[in-house]
């Protein structure tokens, strides 16, 4: 038995300047992500759902694909009109994108 589908879109389909959702834990979002990116782990979300972007589509990112899949299934049921970046963090970097750091540290996704 499975689900509906989740709305998701690779990376090479992510506009520049999209509304990007990081639902990286914080040690995650640290060593890499994209800039210009929002962050509310995916832990934390269901007490901050007030702080849900409402841009549409809203993009959202994890590390491979997996937990921001979960994070917009849940936000489609609340009638968020979200979308999960396939491959994550992972894709991104892969695909030349953007990854920055906080501090002074070397970009790297976890």
């Amino acid at each position: 038995m499975t689900g509906p589908a989740v709305p998701a879109v690779p990376v090479t389909e992510v506009p520049a300047d999209a509304p990007l959702l990081d639902v990286r834990e914080a040690d995650e979002w640290a060593a890499g992500h994209a800039p210009g990116a929002r962050h509310l782990p995916m832990s934390e979300l269901p007490g901050r759902m007030d702080e849900i972007p409402e841009d549409d589509p809203l993009f959202v990112v994890c590390r491979s694909g997996g937990r921001s899949a979960r994070v917009v299934a849940y936000l489609a049921g609340q009638g968020y009109p979200a979308v999960n970046v396939d491959g994550g963090m992972q894709s991104w970097a892969a695909q030349g994108r953007d990854v920055v750091a906080d501090g002074d540290r070397r970009p790297e996704i976890i």
